[in-house]
This record gives structure tokens, sequence and C-alpha cells, in this order.
């Protein structure tokens, strides 16, 4: 199963995506907080720094860019410094953002949190929310429309980002849910609020568990619940399919025509959920635009937000990331891509400005030399990926009898290393086609290929990247290594 999602992964097209609802300027001020306020019981914060960056349905279309989607958006900000900021921070990071209309008497939805850290933790102790509910008016709500209409014909899919603040409301919903489904392009809601009944007509909806239990009227405790709620929710929303996300039980997937699932989620350390949600709604958009099922949609877009609660604040999660986490729990050979596949994890690696670092060898007997020069590689970047000489390969380099092992069998002892991200194998006597396919930010070798002259390393300094060569440790070295057993 593990290897089928990461084949998944590498055959998914790319979609375009139109993203459609309300947009909250996220902004964090960090801190430390070493005192109590002689004014109040309260603590203080003593600022060091302050970030911001799209919230609201802006998160969801910063996340599909992340993950390689051509996104375009049509929402509302307002005439304000934070709508201008908003509308920066989404062009920054790729979105079109032509669709979304500023308007003249409605505030920016900006939401500012306050983030204490100390050396072993990071707490978020308050949260202040400016914003209004008020649906749009007619002029507003007719020029979001028009947005949607003039951008439909080249949309994949469509998502609707409610998250109460007006833009998504009843009149609008139902406008736009009918002309995408009269031009056959399916309608992806998450939802906010009790009137469900607004959605009806779209494709699916992904409501949280208290979110489907105040919809239905039902409590939710268990899968089971969960099950009643989602096919009374089909039922009555006429959808086709629906994901109830349910915390740390994961997702609960249903089909119109199907029977349900429930996608457990791991067990993990939470930091913070903020955003989680919309790196869920971003994967399934983008898997399901893809063609993908609705089980294996959810199986994706679950993996997506266990990564996401790990990091505080509101991040973007990529392909590189889940593809990862996926051979991470498969095992070695699991990390073993081919390099097409491997191109693409990269890209969007790159996107989030992970430094990706190569290095390359037979590695056909492992020893605790190449485990310490895997780890001080590792280390010089975010990514290491490790080129491994195929079968053919070695025998031509080193003569009849090696390799020892097979690549199947080195590929999964050095994917069981934590400091080892992915493996290639490549069938050239040097790695150098493979270098120019992957274009590495670091490459690395021993510094016993000083005087050798390392492969790659024109090309690589030719667009700034950076060659380094690690001291290696004496006498360690498969070759010594064989001699010896022979010895005995």
């Amino acid at each position: 199963m593990n290897t089928d999602l990461l084949r998944v992964i590498e055959e998914l097209p790319t979609p375009d995506v139109l993203v459609v609802g309300d947009l909250i300027l996220d902004r964090y001020v960090w801190g430390a907080v070493e005192r109590l306020s002689a004014e109040a019981p309260i603590q203080v914060l003593l600022q060091n720094r302050c970030t911001q960056n799209p919230g609201g349905m802006g998160a969801v279309a910063c996340n599909l860019v992340r993950l390689g989607a051509r996104v375009r958006c049509a929402g509302v900000v307002g005439a304000d410094a934070e709508g201008e900021q908003l509308l920066g921070g989404l062009e920054e990071a790729g979105v079109d953002v032509s669709g979304i209309v500023t308007a003249e008497r409605r505030p920016t939805s900006l939401k500012t949190r306050f983030v204490a850290s100390s050396q072993h933790s990071r707490q978020q102790i308050l949260r202040v929310d400016r914003e209004t509910d008020e649906a749009l008016d007619k002029g507003l709500s007719a020029a979001v429309v028009e947005a949607v209409r003039t951008r439909l014909p080249e949309a994949d899919i469509l998502v609707l980002s409610d998250y109460g603040k007006g833009v998504v409301h009843a009149g609008v919903c139902e406008e736009i849910i009918a002309r995408a489904r009269s031009a056959g392009v399916p309608v992806l809601v998450d939802p906010k609020g009790l009137d469900f009944m607004k959605y009806r007509g779209a494709t699916a909806v992904t409501p949280n568990r208290s979110e489907a239990a105040a919809a239905t009227g039902r409590a939710i405790r268990d899968y089971e619940d969960a099950e009643s709620a989602a096919r009374e929710l089909i039922e009555s929303l006429d959808l086709e399919s629906i994901y109830i996300t349910l915390d740390r039980e994961g997702i609960y997937v249903l089909e119109r025509q199907g029977e349900g699932a429930a996608v457990e989620t791991e067990p993990r350390e939470v930091y913070d959920v903020t955003g989680a949600g919309d790196n869920v709604i971003a994967v399934l958009a983008y898997a399901l635009a893809g063609g993908r099922t609705p089980r294996t949609a959810a199986t994706l877009a679950n993996l997506a937000g266990g990564i996401a609660v790990e990091r505080v604040g509101v991040v973007t999660i990529g392909w590189d990331q889940i593809a990862g986490r996926i051979a991470a729990r498969a095992g070695g050979t699991a990390k073993l891509l081919p390099a097409e596949a491997l191109v693409r994890l990269l890209e969007s690696a790159r996107l989030a400005d992970r430094r990706v670092v190569f290095t390359n060898g037979c590695f056909d007997v492992l020893h605790a030399g190449h485990v310490d020069f895997l780890a001080r590689a590792r280390a010089l970047g975010d990514l290491l990926v490790v080129g491994i000489n195929d079968d053919a390969s070695i025998t031509r380099l080193k003569g009849e009898g090696r390799p020892v092992n097979p690549i199947g069998a080195r590929a999964a002892v050095l994917g069981g290393l934590l400091t080892v991200d992915y493996l290639v194998g490549f069938a050239e006597d040097t790695p150098g086609p493979l270098i120019e396919l992957l274009r590495p930010d670091v490459l690395v070798k021993g510094e016993d290929w000083k005087d050798k002259g390392v492969v790659g390393r024109e090309f690589v300094e030719s667009y700034g990247g950076e060659v380094v060569l690690l001291p290696l440790i004496p006498g360690l070295s498969t070759t010594s290594i064989l001699r010896r057993l022979e010895e005995e």
C-alpha cells in the first residue's frame, strides 16, 4: 500500500484549482515570557519578531501552490494595509489574485496570535481577532460570482473555503455550486456553521467532528456515529462523497455508492493545529482533481494533516514531505524512487526553500564510515538524496564478484538510516547525468576525491550550488573489509 501511494504521488497530473471563500491575514507575534505584569495577573510577552501569511482560503491556495497546482482565487479583501499584505503574500506564493475584489467598507479579516517561546517549547498564549461576519452586499456578491464564472472553464476542481466571514453566504454559495455543476467542475467544500443546506449539490464536504455533529444533531463518538452522520449528510445534501475529520482518529470517508472507511492517523506529538485543516483540504482537492479515489485522497490528506500539526503556525506541506513520511513508514526500499519521480518531489521541496544535498556511491557493504559520512552530509541541508550505482555498473567498476549485495538489499539498509531521505539508482559509470537532472544545492563527496576530480562539480557550481568534501574515517572502506574477510 505504501509503495502504491508513492506511485500515486508520482503519477498525479498538475491540476488547475479555483479557490473561493474567506480571506484572512494570519499574524504571529513571537516572543518570550519571563515575568508577570505588575498591572494585572497576566504574562508579559517580550516581542522579538512578527510574521504574517495568508490564512483562511488563502492558506488553502498557498498549500495547493506548494503541492504544484496552478491556483486562481476569488474572494474579498478590505481597502486597508492588511488587504494589501494579504494580496502581496498570495502573489509572492504564486497565486493568481485577479479574481479578488477590494471592498471599501469592509475590513480585511485579521487574526493575531501571540506565541511564547522557550528553549524547549512554544505555546500560543492569546489570539486577537478583527473581523466581520456580515454577508456580502449585492454588489460584492455579484462581483465574486462573476469572478468565478469567468474562471470556471479553466478549473479542474473548485474549492469553497467557508470561514463564516460573510463571503460564502447562502446566495453566493448556491449560485457558485450551480454554475460549477453545470460546467462539470467538481466542488469540494470546507464548511462552517449550522446551515449546511447552502452546500447542497456540491461534490463533497469536509466537516470536522463538531461541525458534522452540529449539522446532523448527532453526537460523534466513534466511527459508527461518523458513518451515520455521513450517510445523513450525503442524502440531505445530494453529495457524491464526504470526509469527516476526527482529530487524532483520522478521517472517516464515505462515498454515495460505497462503504465507509476509517483512515486512521498515527500517534504523534501535537504542537499546533492551526492550518492543519487547510493542508487536508488542499491535498484532497489536488488528489481528487487528479482522478484518485476518495479513500486514496483521504489517506494522502491525513498524512499531510499529521505533518502540519507537528509544526507551529500555518505551514505548507509538499509532496516531498508526504512521500518522505510514506517512505519512513514503509521501510528502506520505499525510499528508492525513479529519477523522474524524485525530480518532482525535489521541485516541491525547493518551493519551500528546502536545501537539497546529494551524494553517491556503491554502498556495497555498509559500515560505520558510511553512516558517519551520511550523517554529516545530511547536516548540510534539509534533504539528503543518495545516488547508488546499480549492480551492472558496480561490476564494471569493481570487477567480477561485486556487488556483494544487490541494489534492493543495499537500498533496504541505506533507507533504514534516518539521515537518508531518498535513494535513486543510476546505471551509468558516473553520476553526472543524474546530478544534472536533480540539480542539488549541495554536492558532497569524500575528501579522497580531492585530486581525482569531483564529477558534477562544474555543473553544480555553475548555478550557485556548493561542493563539499568531507573527511573520512581512516582505515574504513568496503574493499578493506572484504580483504580482511578473505584473509580469515
